[in-house]
């Protein structure tokens, strides 16, 4: 079985020592050495965990993230990223990080100009499929239309039924992107009203 979340961590941090500390991404305010900070923080200082998903925990998060990445040179923070979360969450590696780091990845990726569609392994798009499912029930909160997701040989899924009604349509790993809120770089087909596929565009989406 290939370890997704390893390939996409080998690869992110392969291409953050490429384009260095201060290059752009889509996570907005964020360079590449706080998107780094981010990955470090996220998975070795569960203290602020909660930061990341109570507003009115996220200055401390903030913080945290901010002290991880003013105190490691560059190289040693892009190799704390590499090394991965310690060693009793690894048995849970392909189901908490696949997702999060391929979107971190396309985040890096796609911020440069003139980026590219990368091909994606059908076992890979088959895995990030199954985590718009958990994904959907997150953000249907957030979502100011009807929203259904179509990815050809994967299937359909209602994210949240009701009019007006979106058809987003493209393979999983592009729908995985807009419902992450990378909306603007997400290359997905949408179908329905345009007042509703606007709003839908400028929704904030995302965990």
């Amino acid at each position: 079985m290939t370890a997704y979340a390893q390939h996409e961590r080998r690869e992110l941090c392969d291409l953050l020592l490429r384009v260095g500390p201060d290059a752009p991404t889509l996570c907005q305010g964020w360079s590449t050495r706080d998107l780094a900070a981010h990955l470090v923080v996220r998975e070795r200082r569960p203290d602020s965990a909660p930061g990341l998903v109570v507003a009115a925990l996220a200055g401390y998060t903030a913080r945290v993230q901010r002290s991880v990445r003013d105190a490691h040179p560059w190289p040693e923070l892009v190799e704390r990223v590499r090394s991965g979360p310690p060693a009793f969450l690894r048995v849970c590696d392909e189901q908490m990080n696949t997702a999060e780091f391929f979107v971190h990845h396309e985040d890096v990726r796609r911020a440069a100009p003139g980026w590219v569609p990368r091909p994606i392994d059908a076992g890979e798009e088959r895995l990030l499929w199954s985590r718009l499912g958990m994904l959907a029930r997150v953000v249907r909160r957030r979502l100011p239309v009807g929203v259904v997701l179509a990815a050809p040989d994967f299937g359909q899924l209602v994210v949240r039924p009701g009019a007006p009604q979106v058809t987003l349509s493209a393979p999983p790993s592009e729908l995985l992107c807009f419902m992450f809120g990378r909306q603007v770089a997400a290359r997905v087909d949408a179908s329905g009203p345009p007042d509703a596929v606007s709003a839908l565009h400028a929704a904030k989406l995302g965990l």
